[in-house]
């Protein structure tokens, strides 16, 4: 399966942690990524991962077409709803387009960690038959 992951600047940590946590399960997908995420995690992790621009530079908007073409199985986006960005409607754009074509999505790290296991379970198989 296609897993995106995209984590603000105050939630990077913590994304590295799940997915260090998480390896063992993610290392059976395709990740994809925002630049800086992606380059973080995979100091980490040594998993492999696509890396698009960071999100500011338009890999939110990479990642969302990937979504619209019904390429991407499951995102998780751990954001910070605190602090607002000033990219903040590629931000609204993802979680829309997600909601649009039926790509489940967490936004925190208990939906995160719910998606994962789910992943492992195969509670998202159904995704292939979606393609």
């Amino acid at each position: 399966m296609n897993i995106g992951l995209i984590a603000h600047d105050s939630k990077k940590a913590l994304m590295q942690n799940f997915c260090i946590a998480y390896r063992g399960i993610l290392s059976k997908h395709n990740l994809y990524a925002t630049g800086t995420t992606g380059r973080l995690i995979e100091e980490v992790t040594n998993l492999s991962i696509h890396k698009y621009l960071a999100g500011p530079l338009g890999g939110k908007q990479q990642l969302g077409a990937q979504i619209t073409q019904n390429q991407l199985d499951a995102l998780i986006f751990l954001r910070d709803p605190s602090n607002p960005k000033p990219h903040e409607p590629d931000v609204n754009d993802v979680i829309r387009l997600c909601d649009m074509h039926n790509i489940p999505m967490a936004t925190n790290l208990a939906t995160a960690e719910i998606i994962i296991l789910a992943l492992d379970r195969g509670d998202l198989d159904w995704r292939e038959m979606y393609k």
